[in-house]
């Protein structure tokens, strides 16, 4: 016969006292605060809060809220993992948004601190369930390589700024651990597609505030963000047409997502779908790859046909040959055709680069960083260009270089050893997605991990003519991908009865 379950007390030294007490146990416990104390308890809360409003004003009542959803937040993230990627990949896509609306808090520590509390549950849960090897694997050896050199990135000795570095190494290295947290607490295929349509679902609200933007026009904040500095213009505003950002921090952000999740619907569709959800994969693709062009990102645009050469070579067969045929004469068709709408023409430019300024003047810049990327083989340190090398080294050689490139910049930053390494960590993601999509025998999972690679290929080609994976949501989604090619193997294997280990 079970134990029956006693609600553990305090000693009570006196009748009166444990009258008291007793009290108080049965309207907290048992009536659930459905009395006259309860109502005396909530009309002293909530007058005590007005009263902390009238007093404190707004941050006083956002502190307020703050604390009743942080707690519950933080419990949920460190007890239920589930939960905190939900809120994380959400968090991920509106944290910038948020930013724009003027709301004074630092919103990339909040996403650190939400890293930290993912670090403490995993160390939680590997004390009730000690398996290290689930990290085992060659990609898991090179992150922790890559995160490693850049943390050694701080005694580089030709860095101009150490809190530069400070303010970079979050973006580059430390968001690496949410590969760790992905591949530790994604373990069955509901998780996978949970997190997959919440992917899906994300992009689509991205993808319909870009359509706001293109037909309704900006709200007054954006507005008074794209002409708050004639720098912003001079990137933004082309051809007389605003490019459109969407709820992210510019317009290539918003592309490669754009780009990204299009793939992700195409590799679903390699799998077993019913025809509703093909209709309806078929029409997201639509709506990503139209709001794609708004944001007037050419980089992202040749993104599209190089993804879908790569599935039509990992799946090659009759009809996918005659679908890449059409694909093609359709895109000779869109390059080719003479037209005087702006969207178009600058998407027609982006496969023509040798008749394109900025394509040239980046190419000359390139070539002059050369001899200083080759006599530094350690970078000029984390930071060193753009934003934070204006703010902490503004006299260096390296702060008002622009690299226009994301492996331009690890070049300049990280030296050609941190770009070697980076290369070599593309490659053997894409060489063990490629491999564990051959040996995957579940075609849903095949069909998933097809699209892993698909977008892993797309963010590799999109980092050279953009910065693809220092921003949110693209840093989260990239990491999420990589640690999904790993899962997707692991889950297959245990379907199938064969080792868990990832190989």
């Amino acid at each position: 016969m079970d134990k029956e379950f006693i609600i553990p007390v305090l000693p009570i030294s006196s009748k009166n006292s444990g009258r008291s007490a007793g009290r108080m146990q049965r309207s907290l416990l048992l009536e659930k605060l459905n009395n006259p104390i309860g109502y005396l308890l909530l009309f002293l809360l909530s007058s005590g809060l007005a009263i902390g409003v009238a007093l404190g004003g707004l941050k006083f009542g956002l502190l307020t809220l703050a604390v009743l959803i942080g707690i519950p937040a933080v419990y949920a993230i460190v007890v239920y993992p589930v939960i905190g990627m939900v809120l994380f990949l959400i968090l991920a896509y509106f944290i910038l948004y948020i930013g724009k609306l003027g709301v004074d808090f630092p919103l990339g520590t909040l996403m650190d601190g939400i890293e930290g509390l993912f670090i403490l549950g995993l160390f939680i849960q590997q004390r009730k369930r000690k398996d290290w090897t689930i990290f085992k694997g060659p990609i898991t050896t090179m992150i922790l390589l890559w995160m490693a050199y850049n943390l050694i990135e701080v005694v580089n000795p030709t860095t101009e700024s150490t809190m530069a570095w400070v303010y970079t190494v979050r973006s580059v290295a430390l968001i690496m651990v949410m590969y760790f947290i992905f591949l530790y607490n994604i373990r069955t295929i509901e998780v996978v597609r949970l997190l997959l349509k919440l992917w899906l679902g994300l992009a689509l609200i991205a993808a319909l505030y870009g359509f706001k933007q293109q037909y309704i026009g900006f709200t007054s904040f954006e507005d008074a963000y794209l002409h708050s500095d004639p720098s912003i213009a001079d990137l933004l505003f082309i051809g007389g047409v605003w490019r459109k950002f969407s709820i992210f921090t510019d317009p290539v952000v918003f592309a490669y997502t754009m780009v990204v999740s299009s793939l992700l619907c195409v590799g679903i569709l390699s799998g077993p779908v019913s025809k509703n959800k093909k209709w309806i994969l078929r029409g997201l693709i639509i709506i990503y790859l139209d709001a794609m062009l708004f944001s007037g990102t050419r980089g992202a645009y040749v993104l599209v046909p190089l993804g879908l050469l790569l599935y039509a070579i990992l799946k090659y067969n009759r009809k996918i040959l005659r679908m890449v045929i059409v694909g093609a004469v359709v895109f000779a068709g869109l390059i080719l055709v003479p037209t005087s709408n702006g969207t178009l023409y600058r998407f027609q430019t982006a496969f023509k680069p040798s008749e394109d300024a900025s394509f040239n003047l980046r190419k000359k810049n390139q070539k002059r960083i050369q001899p200083f990327i080759l006599s530094h083989p350690l970078g000029g340190g984390l930071g060193a260009t753009g934003v934070w090398g204006i703010k902490f080294a503004p006299n260096s050689y390296l702060a008002h270089f622009p690299p226009d490139s994301g492996y331009v910049r690890i070049a300049v930053e990280n030296g050609w050893i941190g770009l070697f390494l980076l290369c070599l960590l593309v490659f053997i993601v894409l060489k063990t997605g490629i491999n564990n999509f051959y040996l995957i025998k579940d075609p849903e999972l095949k069909s998933y991990c097809l699209a892993m690679v698909l977008i892993v290929f797309a963010f590799h080609i999109g980092n050279y003519p953009q910065e693809a994976l220092v921003q949110y949501p693209s840093n989260v989604n990239f990491y999420l991908v990589i640690a999904m090619i790993n899962v997707l193997m692991r889950i297959d294997n245990q379907k199938n009865g064969l080792p868990n280990a990832i190989k």
